[in-house]
């Protein structure tokens, strides 16, 4: 029986399966009543016999509706179905009994009639479709169709027309349909395939069609759409695969018609940025660029950006060999014409940055490099100065003196109002990019955001291992909440801001709404194939040292605009003493020789007022300056 015929021709095959048992029904009761009074006297007039044959029409019928005998395929007719036959017999049995009583008092009504009729019955409507799976079976094995992947393919527009392109040219799958919420599409064919109806029925068509997987073609959709569509994939209990964005497929990270996994990232509560990349081009292009960190998860994706927009050569600063020998290997084998020059070493190491930078006169510096544990940073102060301050210091002062063009410093969104070492480390940063700015001929960007999912040592990593492993996955706060954005959005975002021409000036993106913790660990459990809380537990843990609930992208004293980007704002730094503030960094340096923790935690107290460890984990002085984007100044409430 054709497949796409049966579910989408009610009139046709459909109508002939109602008709056959339906007839089975009649001839059922008509024969076992003649088979009944064939060796006795009496029986029914032929009059009451025809208002029984109707009646039993009739009532049987509206079971055989009712149990969903209609919705099932006889193609896949299984021991499930033969239940739901016995089930409808049986239904259909005591409500034939019923009206019959009430209509003549079941005169002339054989009990044996009634208890063979479900029986019966039964194997007359089970048998044909047994027999007819059985046939198809043989042939599939013939064929060698049985292997293919039966699809469900939901969205019906380009992505889908595409998709269903193709896929009739992989062997691997059989798509068997399409479902779309626009029902101008319904009863249409794309390649031959037929749009069978709605995404709010796919629990019910996916049983019908027998479907082996789904595939989400709708690459347009919101994240908010997105983790809809995701439930009710969920739902059925089948894999489930999506179609690449657009932009994926350009930058070569998937193949045309090629399907993956579902992400996180694509159920993120925020639509992604769309980069410009035309002026990045213009100020890139050809150039020298230095990247600092070079091998972390933002330093090898700025890289391998870089390099697709045409820089001339490539400076890779590492202090991790495997790392540095990593992405080196894959910038060469990718981009064949690009000059790759890989440096081993600390960024903070004066010397032989200095030789780097006057060797190979890059036009642009990009300092990657930092540490970001903040519960491992509170414990090792000395180490978060020395690197994310003070080497940072040891690049813009560098980069100053030998002439770079555009300086770039990477910060956090925890360096606003800091209240753990990572984020005052991180200011003070900041602050020293500032004080080498003024009067300098390079330009010195910060760059802040949020969160990168799937970074190095990032929350999602560490979710998906726990879930591998069985649960628990342990969430600090059940409030908690943080911004995310994608490793491929964050370096856009940069590369984006230091194309703009401004002179010490600090960048964030739109970050849209802060995602709960408790949220993501959810999805990521669903996206496993797992019930969060029954299959694998969630477990609070409570806020660790130097973490908040709630974090923020700008101060309230910094002032802020729009940029030519509409996802970009800037805010202009506030005032610094420089004398001041050199005088701390030779302090914070004499401390860090001595290994001298105490004295740097004082210091940066004493260097920004604004930061205060005693408000972490989660207390009211915590809570955290929430500014909606568009910024405006009146908008700027506390928490």
């Amino acid at each position: 029986m054709n497949l796409l015929r049966e579910r989408f021709s009610p009139w046709g095959p459909r109508l002939a399966i109602i008709v056959h048992d339906l007839a089975w029904a009649g001839a059922c009761w008509v024969g076992l009543m003649l088979l009944r009074y064939s060796y006795a006297e009496g029986g029914p007039s032929l009059e009451h016999l025809r208002g029984q044959v109707l009646l039993v029409l009739a009532l049987q019928g509206l079971v055989f509706w009712r149990v969903g005998l209609y919705r099932g395929l006889w193609r896949f007719a299984s021991v499930p179905d033969l239940i739901n036959i016995l089930k409808a017999s049986v239904i259909g049995a005591v409500l034939i009994l019923v009206a019959l009583f009430f209509n003549y008092r079941a005169e002339e009504l054989p009990r044996t009639v009634l208890a063979l009729y479900p029986l019966t019955l039964a194997f007359l409507l089970g048998t044909p479709r047994l027999l007819y799976r059985t046939w198809k079976d043989g042939q599939m094995r013939r064929t060698g169709g049985e292997s293919r992947v039966r699809l469900l393919v939901l969205g019906a527009g380009h992505a889908g027309e595409a998709l269903l392109r193709d896929l009739q040219r992989d062997p691997r799958y059989a798509p068997i349909g399409l479902l779309d919420d626009d029902r101008r599409l319904h009863g249409a064919k794309v390649h031959g395939v037929p749009v069978l109806g709605g995404i709010d029925g796919l629990g019910e068509i996916a049983h019908e069609t027998a479907a082996g997987m789904l595939v989400i073609a709708m690459p347009s959709a919101t994240p908010e759409q997105m983790r809809e569509i995701v439930a009710r994939c969920d739902e059925t209990g089948l894999p489930f695969r999506t179609v690449p964005r657009l932009d994926d497929v350009l930058e070569g990270r998937y193949a045309p018609g090629e399907l993956k996994e579902v992400a996180i990232e694509d159920l993120l509560g925020r639509d992604p940025v769309l980069p410009e990349w035309a002026p990045v081009r213009r100020w890139i292009g050809g150039r020298a660029v230095l990247v600092t960190g070079a091998g972390g998860s933002i330093g090898s994706e700025l890289c391998r950006q870089c390099a697709q927009l045409g820089v001339a050569r490539l400076i890779l600063v590492e202090r991790s060999e495997l790392l540095l020998l990593r992405i080196a290997t894959e910038l060469q084998e990718t981009h064949p014409d690009l000059q790759v020059l890989p440096v081993l070493g600390d960024c903070g190491d004066t010397a032989l940055m200095r030789r780097t930078l006057r060797r190979t006169r890059p036009q642009a510096v990009f300092h990657a490099a930092a540490y970001k544990q903040v519960p491992l940073l509170e414990e090792h102060v000395r180490e978060a100065v020395r690197n994310n301050t003070l080497a940072t210091a040891t690049m813009a002062r560098l980069s100053r003196e030998t002439g770079v063009g555009t300086f770039v410093l990477i910060s956090t969104d925890k360096a606003v109002n800091p209240v753990n070492v990572l984020g005052a480390s991180k200011r003070l940063a900041e602050l020293a990019c500032q004080m080498f700015a003024q009067g300098a001929t390079t330009q010195f960007v910060t760059v802040r955001f949020g969160n990168v999912l799937d970074s190095a040592g990032s929350v999602v990593p560490l979710f998906r291992e726990q879930i591998r492993s069985g649960g628990p996955v342990t969430v600090t706060h059940p409030e908690v909440t943080r911004y995310f954005m994608t490793i491929p959005e964050a370096c856009q975002l940069i590369l984006q801001a230091a194309a703009m021409d401004s002179q010490e000036a600090i960048y964030t993106l739109d970050m849209g709404e802060p995602v709960p913790i408790r949220v993501l660990a959810e999805q990521m459990i669903r996206l496993a194939g797992k019930r969060p809380g029954s299959e694998i537990p969630i477990e609070y843990t409570g806020l660790r040292p130097g973490e908040r609930l709630h974090e923020t992208l700008f101060h309230a004293d910094e002032d802020y605009r729009g940029t030519a980007h509409a996802k970009i704002m800037q805010a202009l730094p506030r005032h610094i003493d420089p004398v001041a503030l050199r005088a701390a960094l030779v302090a914070a340096e004499e401390a860090v020789a001595r290994c001298d923790d105490d004295t740097l935690r004082q210091l940066l107290q004493d260097t920004m007022p604004d930061y205060r460890p005693d408000a972490a984990e989660g207390s009211p002085s915590a809570s955290a300056v929430v500014t909606p984007f568009p910024l405006r100044r009146k908008d700027v409430s506390t928490q």
